[in-house]
């Protein structure tokens, strides 16, 4: 029986090297989102605690250094919580992009696939109609030659 050749396995194969990079390329984009987000909570949590501390300056004896230095700690905070959920929103987007690489590099995968599967079922047809062919020939073969022995 003949083996069956796809003529695109090396197509296929770089389809599926690049669906993989592509994976890796989105799996690192979710890791650096996860890591920005963290933080941002770092960062609001430091924030929070500056504003508490704000409140309690307050609430004591009044201290005005302190206090003014707390509203430029907040101030600080305030703007790297900006600056932060600014790369938040960059690495959702770089995370979105991957994301949609990805996808088109897994349909790319699964097209040559399906035109894999559709030229191995041709060739099973083939070898098939090849087969029911050889069957014939030798049911001819041997009907003649029972019929040339009776003569």
């Amino acid at each position: 029986m003949a083996r069956f050749r796809y003529r695109m396995q090396n197509i296929l194969e770089l389809k599926e090297k690049l669906e993989e990079q592509e994976k890796n390329n989105f799996a690192s984009r979710r890791a650096a989102l996860t890591e920005e987000e963290e933080k941002l909570d770092a960062v609001l949590a430091k924030r929070n605690a500056i504003v508490e501390e704000g409140k309690a300056l307050r609430l004591t004896t009044i201290d005005v250094v302190k206090i003014r230095e707390n509203q430029r700690a907040k101030e600080y905070a305030e703007e790297a919580v900006k600056q932060q959920r600014v790369k938040v929103r960059i690495a959702e987007k770089n995370l979105d992009a991957a994301r949609a690489r990805m996808q088109t590099a897994v349909q790319e995968r699964k097209i040559h696939e399906k035109m894999r599967e559709k030229a191995f079922d041709r060739f099973i047809e083939e070898q098939n109609a090849e087969e029911v062919k050889e069957i014939d020939q030798l049911t001819s073969y041997v009907y003649g030659t029972k019929e040339d022995d009776e003569d």
